[in-house]
């Protein structure tokens, strides 16, 4: 897995690939986290992940219950149709907001 840090329109985005499991997930869930500290929304785009687990399913919600907690916004972009899956298996796909592009999501998030 890979995570690439980026900041727009004083948004974060943390673009993952590659494959996210139980190996991967405590370096994900450390920068998600580390994101949130910075008190800016958090855009997670993944149209490059591969494969999620449930450990990283549960980076993602802890994430997210983080940033809800602050007040700050969260949204996953341009998901792949695997890890999609997986969310809808876990009917999290009603839980977490999902744009289908990194450029929605940012407008969204109060990003230009």
């Amino acid at each position: 897995m890979e995570i690439k840090i980026s900041e727009t329109s004083g948004v974060s985005v943390a673009t993952l690939s590659g494959e996210i499991d139980l190996q991967t997930s405590p370096k994900l869930r450390g920068e998600l986290l580390g994101l949130i500290a910075n008190k800016r929304p958090l855009v997670i785009e993944m149209s490059g992940v591969s494969y999620i687990d449930s450990s990283g399913v549960a980076s993602l919600v802890e994430a997210f219950q983080t940033a809800r907690s602050k007040n700050l916004g969260f949204s996953l972009a341009a998901i792949g149709e695997a890890p999609l899956r997986v969310l809808k298996l876990a009917r999290l796909d009603g839980v977490f907001v999902i744009h289908d592009t990194l450029e929605n999501a940012i407008i969204a998030n109060g990003g230009n």
